[in-house]
């Protein structure tokens, strides 16, 4: 019986875990965009008058933060340097989404917030690495 150690690199396993987190994000922004069925299962009434008055801005920042995250996380796939500027770009718009729910104290999301902005800056820090690392071209 052969023991194998070969894991795979640690680049490839944050980069899919980066790819489902934003996937889910993309999921959760189109179902709020198109108002569906589920979307409407999972949140209370005052939830999704909240939702439904969140300003112009903040729903921009919320498609901001998950599509350029998603192609972000593509990018890391790839091994591509530009996959860095997406991460940024994910970020700030998710600092903008996040600071604004924050501010206006929806305690329903506190935690969902936080780990929201969490992963983003820990995706933000990885694709840094993987640049520093050489691991991006």
């Amino acid at each position: 019986m052969t023991n194998s150690t070969n894991k795979p690199p640690i680049w490839l396993i944050v980069s899919i875990i980066a790819l489902v987190w934003n996937a889910m994000g993309v999921n959760a922004y189109l179902q709020q965009a198109y108002n569906t069925e589920s979307y409407q299962a999972m949140y209370s009434k005052e939830q999704l008058e909240i939702a439904s008055n969140m300003p112009a801005w903040v729903t921009a920042a919320f498609a901001l933060a998950v599509f350029a995250g998603a192609l972000a996380a593509i990018g890391l796939l790839l091994k591509k340097s530009w996959s860095v500027k997406l991460w940024l770009l994910s970020l700030l718009a998710v600092i903008i989404q996040m600071g604004y729910t924050l501010i206006n104290g929806y305690e329903s999301s506190m935690v969902m917030t936080i780990m929201i902005i969490v992963f983003a800056f820990i995706f933000i820090w990885f694709s840094r690495k993987s640049e520093a690392n050489r691991w991006l071209s």
